[in-house]
This record gives C-alpha cells, sequence and structure tokens, in this order.
C-alpha cells in the first residue's frame, strides 16, 4: 500500500525505512504549516525568524537581551543572529546599544515600531495557527506535542 506522502511527492519506490518516512513527513508537514504562516507574515514583509525574534524581545521587557541570549531562545536556529538584528533594526523594529558594565556586550531591545508590528500580527498569526490544525483533536494535539518533544529529546 502506498502511503500518503509518497503519493504527494510522486516517488515509486518505498521508503528505507520506517524512520525515513516518518522524517520525511515531518519535514514536509513543517513546510506546509510553514508557508502558513509566511503567508500570515507577508504584508508585514517579515520572515518567520525575524518574527520569533521580535517576540522574543518583546517578551524580555524593558530590559532588552544580549545578541547570545536571543539565538539561544529561537525556536531555529540560525547562526547569523546578527545579521537578522542588522535587518530589523534598519527597519527602525529594534535598537541596540553597548552594556554600561561591559562594553562588549550589546543589547538589543525593541522599539515602539517592532511593537506595534508585532500587536498588528497578533491576530494573524493567531489566525494561522489555529487554521493550521483546528482539524486535529485536543488529544490528538495532546500527542502529537508529546511525541515531538520526545523525538527532540534525544537530539541534546
Amino acid at each position: 500500500m502506498t502511503g500518503r506522502l509518497q503519493s504527494e511527492i510522486k516517488q515509486k519506490k518505498g521508503f528505507a525505512s520506517l524512520q525515513q518516512e516518518a522524517f520525511l513527513n515531518l519535514q514536509r508537514t513543517a513546510d506546509v504549516l510553514m508557508s502558513i504562516v509566511e503567508e500570515a507574515l507577508r504584508p508585514a514583509r517579515i520572515s518567520h525568524t525575524q518574527y520569533n525574534l521580535l517576540r522574543i524581545l518583546r517578551g524580555s521587557g524593558k530590559r532588552g537581551l544580549a545578541c547570545r541570549e536571543v539565538g539561544e531562545r529561537m525556536l531555529t536556529h540560525d547562526p547569523d543572529v546578527t545579521r537578522l538584528l542588522d535587518r530589523l533594526e534598519d527597519r527602525g523594529l529594534v535598537a541596540r546599544s553597548r552594556d554600561g558594565k561591559d562594553r562588549r556586550v550589546i543589547t538589543t531591545k525593541i522599539t515602539g515600531e517592532g511593537l506595534k508590528l508585532l500587536e498588528s500580527l497578533d491576530r494573524p498569526m493567531a489566525e494561522a495557527v489555529q487554521k493550521s490544525l483546528a482539524h486535529l483533536t485536543h488529544p490528538q494535539l495532546r500527542n502529537l506535542t508529546h511525541l515531538l518533544e520526545t523525538a527532540r529529546s534525544r537530539q541534546g
């Protein structure tokens, strides 16, 4: 019997293993869900990574965060957080300043413009998440969350 993923990607032969099929299903699902998120973010002209970064800074409050701290909190690993911050700073969405005690540390804070942008995206993003997973029941969502956390737990 041909699985749904196998049909979607027009693969003739079966997968090498059940792990491979699960892994590729996970990749395909992440891509589908991310396209819904990107559609919600398109009017704001920001990427999902920039959105995540702005949300992290909003959550940090007036204190802000050092670049390293931002990188540690990102949902997806991005080796060049500085470049992301540069783009957001160019748009006036974040501001950076040197720490008074340790001049090597640069603290980043979200600006009023950044807060306004995030506020304008709160509803569309909530709707995108709802749209993405509304067809799953509460127990299915709990099970999915548990399975994903279990899969990640062995990766360190």
